[in-house]
């Protein structure tokens, strides 16, 4: 029996790189792309993918989308509100299990027993809601994704020499994108892992120090790194709720190659 996997925010940032990935494996015609604008995804129907109207807050839309799939990668919703979230993650795991999907797959947030993050937060709440719906699952907890280093003014710092920094015991398990990416394409399009929940965080972690130096290596010039107490910028509040620290293997299990350095995770972050 052919297996038709779906994956949900296809044109987002994640999902349009893990279509990629699947791209680069798999024919198209063994997997759809969910959208909620069927006109952004024109450039994955011209490629052979098959596109479905897939709308996590609409109901009336995911039960025609999840025809014929067996696997179904949910990617949390980006909505500003968690009660809209949940709400419309709920609507998903709903209409897979009524559609008899056999497999269904989250991107939740990595270590949240470690973090600050309250057990009632909607990425808690999501995968209580898959394990009660008794769907095979897999439970991807993506960590920090490394984008967070693009407010914390690195060209500036290159210009200056300086970066500045708020000060604190500052340690980050960043990841990029596109590792998380790969790593998702694989747990899709492999088997044996259902019933699991993986850390998708970096092997080791990195400081404010190592991304001065970083900087100086890329710049050919000297950044030295300082720590500012007038610094109140939000992502500090941000960063300072959730673990930055805990580290994982998975990810690079998963991908079978090193997740990528800080180098190369910043340079997309760089005017050079």
């Amino acid at each position: 029996m052919k297996m038709t996997i779906l994956i949900t925010g296809a044109t987002g940032q994640l999902g349009s790189q893990i279509i990629e990935n699947l791209l680069s494996r798999l024919s198209a015609s063994n997997f759809v792309a969910g959208v909620r604008n069927l006109d952004a995804a024109a450039p994955l129907t011209g490629r052979g993918v098959e596109v479905r109207c897939f709308d996590y807050d609409r109901p009336e839309t995911l039960q025609n989308a999840l025809a014929g799939v067996s696997k179904l990668l949910l990617i949390s919703s980006s909505h500003t509100d968690d009660a809209v979230r949940l709400a419309g993650h709920k609507n998903v795991i709903d209409a897979a299990k009524t559609a008899g999907v056999a497999h269904i797959l989250y991107t939740s947030f990595a270590f949240p027993q470690a973090g600050n993050i309250h057990p009632g937060n909607v990425h808690a709440l999501t995968e209580q809601a898959i394990l009660e719906s008794g769907m095979e699952y897999t439970i991807l907890r993506n960590g920090l994704y490394i984008d967070f280093v693009g407010v914390l003014g690195l060209n500036e710092a290159i210009r200056s020499g300086v970066l500045l920094t708020r000060p604190g015991d500052w340690r980050f398990n960043a990841v990029t994108r596109g590792d998380l990416a790969r790593a998702t394409a694989n747990v899709l399009t492999g088997t044996g892992h259902e019933h699991r929940v993986y850390e998708l965080a970096a092997p080791q972690t990195w400081s404010f120090d190592n991304l001065a130096e970083v900087l100086t290596e890329l710049a050919g010039k000297p950044v030295t790194h300082t720590e500012d107490r007038s610094i109140q910028h939000w992502i500090y509040h941000f960063l300072s709720s959730i673990d930055t620290t805990s580290t994982s293997e998975d990810l690079e299990h998963l991908m079978g190659q090193p997740a990528a350095s800080l180098k190369e995770s910043i340079m997309p972050f760089l005017n050079l």
